[in-house]
């Protein structure tokens, strides 16, 4: 079975709930559709939906299918004062117990799984692993959202999906990561990646070096070919950009001569200062309180993907960096996360798109110097 990958972002605007909850209903369907006796790993920040909890449940529970159902969250999914009760209704179908074939489980308190236990972090991730579905129709579904699965992230956050099923590196990759996540065995844990053809992945925390500042190593901003010279294109929407080292270093391709094109939602007051110097990035802030009530959650970008579109690693590529890790410190460090690398014109051409559409719906925009976009 040849391996395929698609990729679906959630309009929040839109008038059709189905848009705004396409993602969730995604792994829902995949969920509904697993085949009898397969297995399926969810590993996710906060998972506060009961149609994601039931449907994981039954799953397991419906003696026609027994389906092996692991879950592993961060202990706020249980504990914050916005959680509901899907933590209890997993934990009454599956188990708490790691043990057993199904389980629900949760780092510790304040701690991510596999980053230092002296350290405040969290469970960041946000993927799904499928052994099959629909009849063995598709095998290894990797599913790798920025997407938690909450009322908020439907219609007022933006975010992004990307499927790839059939890709035994990559799903197994995943596996052994949900393996350790499921162990918590943070001491012997070191940060890792894997190659799996058009796709890597990178599994975090990291202890030193910066996956990110490596990629922009890569980069030449111009070339030339039989049809002349052409500039390199960085593109980025991001939740939270903080680390100072990555917004330098984007100035830095700028002024080469890339185009550098970015909206995001929440900086640093250094990394705010550092994008907006001379000659640096085209910026719009997404941070929008649209109803004027501070009480609900703002309509922002949650996404955290990079695209990049020209010379790249010593060859002309179009390639996407997308996952659950913001642009953030913690999310270097400490935080338990992934990023997936996908080689592909179409995965480009469909995150350019949705690029596209955010870029347009930000508020404030380019008026980005206001307090809520530089925290």
């Amino acid at each position: 079975m040849a391996a395929s990958n698609e990729s679906i972002f959630n309009d929040p605007f839109s008038a059709v709930r189905a848009e705004q909850t396409v993602i969730r209903d995604h792994i829902v369907d995949l969920t509904e559709a697993a085949d009898p006796g397969s297995t399926i790993r969810v590993s996710f920040y906060h998972l506060w939906s009961h149609t994601v909890a039931r449907a994981l449940a039954a799953a397991h529970t419906d003696p026609a299918r027994g389906v092996n159902v692991q879950v592993v969250l961060d202990e706020s999914s249980r504990s914050s004062s916005y959680a509901d009760s899907s933590y209890t209704i997993l934990a009454d179908a599956l188990g708490t117990d790691t043990g057993q074939s199904s389980f629900v489980t949760l780092c510790p308190a304040g701690r991510s799984c596999l980053g230092d236990q002296t350290h405040s972090g969290i469970n960041h991730n946000k993927f799904a692993l499928f052994s099959s579905v629909a009849d063995g129709s598709r095998r290894e579904v990797v599913v790798q959202t920025s997407s938690n699965l909450t009322p908020s992230s439907y219609d007022k956050l933006w975010n992004s999906a990307t499927t790839v099923s059939g890709n035994h590196t990559l799903y197994n990759a995943y596996v052994s990561y949900f393996g350790r996540l499921r162990a918590k065995d943070a001491a012997n844990w070191s940060y890792s990646s894997t190659s799996a053809g058009v796709e890597k992945v990178y599994f975090f925390p990291r202890s030193s070096g910066d996956t990110i500042l490596g990629v922009l190593d890569n980069v030449e901003c111009s070339w030339t070919d039989g049809s002349g010279t052409h500039k390199t294109g960085i593109r980025l929407a991001m939740f939270t950009l903080t680390r100072v080292g990555v917004a330098n270093r984007l100035v830095e391709l700028r002024r080469a001569g890339c185009t550098v094109d970015i909206v995001y939602s929440n900086t640093s007051a250094d990394s705010w200062n550092a994008l907006h110097a001379s000659g640096g990035p085209v910026l719009r802030c997404y941070d929008h309180d649209d109803d004027g009530d501070s009480g609900t959650p703002s309509r922002v970008v949650h996404s955290k993907y990079m695209l990049i579109d020209g010379w790249y690693a010593g060859k002309r590529d179009k390639v996407v960096w997308t996952g659950s890790a913001n642009y953030t410190y913690s999310g270097l460090r400490y935080n338990d996360e992934t990023i997936m690398k996908i080689n592909s014109d179409t995965v480009y051409a469909a995150y350019l798109a949705n690029f596209t559409d955010v870029r347009g719906a930000a508020v404030p925009g380019t008026a980005d110097d206001t307090a809520a976009c530089k925290s």
